[in-house]
Formats: structure tokens, C-alpha cells, sequence
């Protein structure tokens, strides 16, 4: 894992494509060197595939992100709690409704630009403050595309808990019903602005003349 490390900060370079072949040819005789590869994604390397970056051939991979520098004495060893367990990965699922907690999209479903990726779910950690002013690291579902787009994302427990305070009795409770369902639901104006927000500029002045 060192070696495959060095070799990637060395040779392929942050932000250049490599295949499995050239992977394979670097470290020619060394058994499991994917997974080797595989096993710096604990240490917060950022190593796409294709799963997270669609422009990627299913051989190429992407170094994006060196983390830590785990040839360093003491930098290497791996935490059995940083790794996600079968168990504890389908209990998140579970809990967050097998949905992209950023975008809102199911696993496997085609994304709305029409370039025919489809999404992959998987588990992410993000740093939440806690009202109390700590911090810890907990799991959350995200597809493969916010993933790569929100590494540096957090949640601020403590922001959100002053926002509320400020809101009206029937805010709260319109809030609440949200949190309850899991989705948002809209009146019959907050529909007909979402309509007029699509509108030609021409057929917005008619749509706001009829409100005089």
C-alpha cells in the first residue's frame, strides 16, 4: 500500500488518469494490488472509477486527491473502525431511505442531464458540529457524483438549532410535517411559482398582468 502510495504521487501524478494495466505493470509480481490501492481510500485518498467519474473508462482510474501519507512511521495503520461493515452499510441505506442524502436520487437511477450515467449509492462520512460546539464523524448515504463533489461538505448542528428558534409557530410545524414524511410538500402557490419560474420573459409579464 506504501509503495502503491509513492508510486502514485510520484509517477501518475494529482489529477492524472491511469489504467489497471499500468498499475499492474508498475508493481508486476506483487499479488492484490488493486486491493492494495483500494485500502488508501481509508486513509483519505480520493481514487475515482468509473462509478464516480462517468468521463472514466471501466479500466482508468483518476487520482484526485492525495491524503494521508501513510509511508510515514506510524501513518499506515488501518482503524477497523474506519472501515464501513456490511451490516453497518446496509443500516445507513436503510435509514436514509436508500437516497442520495445531497440530490435526492435513488440507486441506479438515470441523472437529469441526459447523458445516460445512472447513479451508484454509496456511504460517505461528513463531519457534523454538534450543538454543544463538538464534532464527530458520521455516515450518510450519497450517489457517486456528490460523493466526488462534496468531500469537504459538514453539517452545522449547532447554525441549524438557531435558525429554528427563529421560526413562527406555524413554521415549526410546517418543518416538522417535512421531517416526518421525509419530503417536502407544496401549496398550490408554491406550485404556481415553480411554474412561473420556467416561463418565457414575454409569458411572465402576462402571467403577472393577470394578478392585477
Amino acid at each position: 500500500m506504501k509503495r502503491v502510495a509513492l508510486w502514485l504521487v510520484q509517477e501518475v501524478g494529482v489529477g492524472s488518469v491511469f489504467t489497471k494495466e499500468q498499475l499492474r505493470i508498475a508493481f508486476e509480481g506483487v499479488s492484490q494490488v488493486d486491493r492494495r490501492m483500494r485500502e488508501l481510500r481509508v486513509h483519505e485518498w480520493q481514487i475515482d472509477t468509473n462509478r464516480e467519474d462517468p468521463a472514466l473508462d471501466p479500466s482508468e482510474h483518476r487520482f484526485v486527491c492525495e491524503g494521508v501519507p501513510v509511508w510515514q512511521p506510524g501513518k499506515g495503520g488501518r482503524k477497523a473502525a474506519e472501515s464501513v461493515g456490511a451490516v453497518q452499510r446496509r443500516a445507513v441505506l436503510l435509514n436514509d431511505n436508500y437516497l442520495c442524502r445531497t440530490c435526492g436520487i435513488g440507486n441506479g437511477e438515470a441523472y437529469a442531464d441526459g447523458h445516460g450515467a445512472t447513479s451508484h449509492l454509496d456511504i460517505a462520512r461528513r463531519q457534523v458540529t454538534l450543538p454543544g460546539g463538538g464534532t464527530e464523524v458520521q455516515l450518510v448515504t450519497e450517489c457517486n457524483r456528490c460523493r466526488v463533489g462534496g468531500r469537504d461538505a459538514g453539517a452545522d448542528l449547532g447554525a441549524f438549532a438557531a435558525a429554528v428558534a427563529q421560526l413562527s409557530t406555524y413554521e415549526r410545524k410546517m418543518l416538522s410535517s417535512w421531517m416526518e414524511q421525509d419530503a417536502r410538500g407544496f401549496n398550490e402557490v408554491e406550485k404556481l411559482w415553480g411554474i412561473y419560474r420556467t416561463l418565457p420573459a414575454a409569458a411572465r409579464a402576462g402571467a403577472r398582468d393577470m394578478l392585477l
